[in-house]
């Protein structure tokens, strides 16, 4: 007999850290949902940029449940086919030369600062240590990355948190310039901060990290943890700025649904790390990498990111179609998937209610700080299902803002 339970069983059963919808989702099919009344939403959440092929993909369960009857997990004392088959496919794709797997895109930013740490030890130049972070980051949630992260909400409570770490102006040239020094380790950004409002990095500001990490023998890391694989419409978000990172971390999307992360880098800073060093008991397992290497083979294809451009534009026309109706947008921006909607300013803070409306009427939305509203969809989203999603945004804005 199934058990049965109701949302009620969340606030009396889960350690209060979230706040999720009133409902609860059951099922769910390419990006259509459900939930246990069988009220159908159409998702533009995509479980936080993470479902990428959307919901039950042929491609990713049958990865599953071949693998789920061959081999699940040994532990990092033996290897198994399908982690080195999917090391091979991230080192051919990207610039990186060796890979490190985890479990989530905080695992792989950990192992990132950790490693820059190292290299900045072995340097021989003393007190090469400091981290430079940027405002309104987010790195994700263990104690170093939360620290690193630029939202002291998310760490303030949590004191005392590690030192040696810096936060600069996301996109201020001038003062990366002048704080990346002799005594910076490393240099981590997102190409665009995701949870900090969708604000992309300028190619000018990428481009100085990089002369300056250059110039000064820091790491730079780029955190594409949401923006990878296929999210703007490149494999990775770095191949459209012309500045190759020393170490890439990735997760979210790698696994479309199964948990996995990685850190990517080259030999050059690999070799830094040694047996002993960092490790994780699930991480490189064969059920997440068989799985993760089936979404790799299946997104990476031009098809693939030339529909994730054209997916981006149809949202921005439907966009702009109810922004000329209900005036309630200052900006569209973003890349590919990966959206924010940037409520003018006499609607600051608002954009929480308007998720809540559009929940309502049946739409699956993030926000992104509270005055945008986020948009991460399947990259194979039908173009139906963006019509109806957007028609379902258009009652939930009707909802907000009544003419």
């Amino acid at each position: 007999m199934v058990q049965q339970v109701t949302r009620q069983d969340f606030n009396e059963l889960m350690v209060p850290i979230y706040a999720p919808a009133d409902f609860v989702l059951v099922r769910g099919e390419g990006s259509r949902i459900w939930d246990q009344d069988d009220k159908e939403y159409v998702d533009f959440a995509g479980g936080i940029a993470v479902n990428g092929l959307g919901h039950a993909h042929p491609v990713a369960l049958n990865a599953l449940t071949e693998q789920a009857q061959k081999l699940w997990h040994l532990g990092n004392g033996y290897t198994n086919e399908p982690v080195l088959r999917l090391a091979k496919q991230l080192v051919a794709h990207t610039f990186a030369d060796k890979v490190f797997f985890c479990n989530s895109g905080a695992e792989a930013n950990e192992a990132a600062l950790k490693l820059a740490r190292k290299v900045g030890l072995s340097s021989g130049k003393g007190h090469k240590s400091k981290i430079i972070a940027f405002k309104n980051a987010f790195h994700g949630r263990t104690l170093f990355t939360v620290t690193a992260g630029g939202q002291p909400k998310y760490s303030q409570d949590f004191a005392p948190l590690p030192q040696g770490i810096e936060h600069l102006a996301f996109n201020d040239v001038e003062a990366a310039r002048a704080a990346i020094d002799d005594e910076t380790c490393a240099v981590i950004v997102e190409p665009i901060q995701g949870e900090g409002g969708v604000i992309s990095a300028t190619p000018e500001f990428l481009q100085a990290l990089r002369e300056r990490c250059d110039e000064t023998g820091a790491v730079l890391i780029f955190d594409e943890v949401q923006t990878g694989i296929g999210r703007t419409g490149a494999l990775y978000a770095y191949m459209n700025t012309g500045v190759t990172p020393d170490i890439l971390t990735t997760a979210k999307a790698l696994g479309a649904g199964f948990p996995i992360g990685a850190m990517l880098t080259t030999n050059k800073f690999a070799q830094h790390f040694t047996v002993g060093d960092h490790g994780t008991t699930y991480g490189g397992n064969p059920l997440a990498t068989a799985v993760a290497g089936a979404v790799f083979e299946f997104i990476n294809r031009e098809e693939i990111f030339a529909g994730v451009k054209e997916r981006h534009q149809a949202f921005v026309d439907g966009l702009n179609q109810l922004n000329a109706e209900y005036h309630l947008f200052e900006e569209i921006r973003g890349e590919g998937l990966l959206l924010g909607i940037v409520l003018k300013p006499e609607y600051a803070g608002k954009a929480k209610d308007i998720v809540q409306f559009a929940s309502e009427e049946g739409l699956l939305a993030l926000v992104a700080g509270p005055d945008v509203v986020r948009f991460t969809p399947s990259l194979i989203i039908p173009q139906q299902d963006i019509s109806e999603g957007l028609t379902r945004f258009g009652r939930a804005l009707a909802r907000f803002s009544p003419k």
